[in-house]
């Protein structure tokens, strides 16, 4: 298996330029839908039964098994959105250098995309029984927090014996074993306008008092714990020489563990529930929206077989925490064990000089495919 999927290295990277030079932005419904359209035709071609999960707001998930199975034991997650405009894939096609290759998405993750899908035809292809282990779902909108897939991901990760998602690894390599939890708020101050020149006295200040709150949010975060608040954009007031009468704040939290979470929703309450410039009002609103991917005693088990995979493939693997969120954290928070970061090598994404380690596409496929049929002899 390993020498065919190894001499598939020239259509793997014809097929990421392929996908590269195809736009799915998040919010763009007929890119995506496009996207998902030639996503559906290849594996189907390779035998694979494609159900389309129907979306109004945001482009089609997709799940993919094979016709025999049944009661797959291994959910794959991948997600086919970018987060890029309607036309970037024009304006800045896919382009490759010795070392490298870049393009919009090219390794958040259209190369993972390419890696599972050479992964099910190698297995197809020397008909291994592990392809019967296997539910691939490719949802469209993980850009944008998977809004419309969350239910979908934990329906199908219920019951599950693990799940392995492939955003890229880290640039030096590493995958993910443990991811912070988010939250995001809005905070919105209404206060009273007047002259601050001529009547003063008659104003009172939105602005004033958020800043007051902001202080407040902010002494929260304690980098020690893994907690983090940060008032990430702020917008109020009319002129200089008035008195706001409006202020508002976009919050972003970002926690370790769940216990954290209750906590940290109990201190937001606690700030909001007064205000310390006379007269102003407060409207707080919004949510926890992922919870953590906590490192258990279970995924420092499927850990070990990843990393014991890697060793004989003389790929070493090491394993590391990120504050960044994925869909990881939904199949962890249901006690699945989860393993992130199982995609090619690459770095910078979301810029114009995202890039995908070429030195990587092969060996990360590879792994991939014996991690499937190591963690199916159990």
């Amino acid at each position: 298996m390993d020498d065919y999927l190894i001499n598939k290295e020239a259509e793997m990277i014809d097929l990421l330029e392929q996908f590269v030079n195809m736009d799915s932005g998040s919010l763009d419904i007929h890119e995506v839908n496009q996207f998902s359209r030639e996503l559906q035709r290849l594996f189907t071609c390779i035998g694979m039964d494609v159900v389309v999960n129907e979306q109004k707001d945001v482009g089609n998930h997709l799940v993919i098994r094979s016709k025999e199975c049944v009661h797959p034991s291994i959910l794959i997650l991948t997600h086919m959105d970018t987060v890029f405009e309607k036309g970037t894939a024009k304006n800045r096609p896919f382009s490759r250098d010795t070392h490298r290759a870049y393009g919009p998405g090219v390794i958040d993750m259209k190369a993972s995309l390419v890696s599972i899908y050479y992964v099910m035809k190698t297995l197809k292809e020397f008909s291994r029984q592990s392809i019967h282990e296997v539910e691939l779902l490719i949802t469209s909108d993980e850009e944008i927090g998977s809004i419309y897939s969350r239910d979908l991901i934990e329906k199908h990760a219920h019951n599950k014996r693990y799940c392995l998602v492939l955003e890229p690894a880290r640039k030096n390599g590493a995958i993910v074993s443990a991811r912070r939890g988010k939250g995001n708020f809005t905070l919105e101050v209404k206060g009273k306008a007047a002259h601050s020149g001529i009547e003063p006295e008659r104003g009172r200040s939105a602005i004033e008092e958020l800043a007051y709150k902001i202080i407040e949010l902010h002494d929260i975060t304690d980098e020690e714990e893994g907690i983090n608040v940060n008032v990430g954009l702020i917008e109020g007031g009319t002129s200089a020489n008035t008195i706001s009468d409006h202020a508002t704040a976009q919050v972003d939290v970002r926690f370790r563990t769940q216990e954290q979470a209750i906590e940290i929703e109990q201190k937001l309450n606690d700030i909001m529930a007064n205000t310390e410039v006379d007269g102003t009002k407060i409207s707080f609103e919004g949510e926890i929206n992922r919870p953590p991917m906590e490192k258990t005693e279970q995924t420092e088990k499927l850990l070990r077989i990843i990393k014991r995979v890697g060793d004989e493939l003389q790929i070493f693997i090491k394993d590391t925490e990120t504050g960044g969120a994925s869909d990881a954290s939904f199949p962890s928070a249901l006690g699945v064990p989860t393993v992130d970061g199982l995609g090619p090598v690459g770095g910078n994404p979301h810029r114009e000089d995202e890039y995908l380690d070429l030195s990587s596409f092969v060996p990360r496929t590879l792994l991939l495919l014996h991690v499937i049929e190591e963690l199916t002899k159990r």
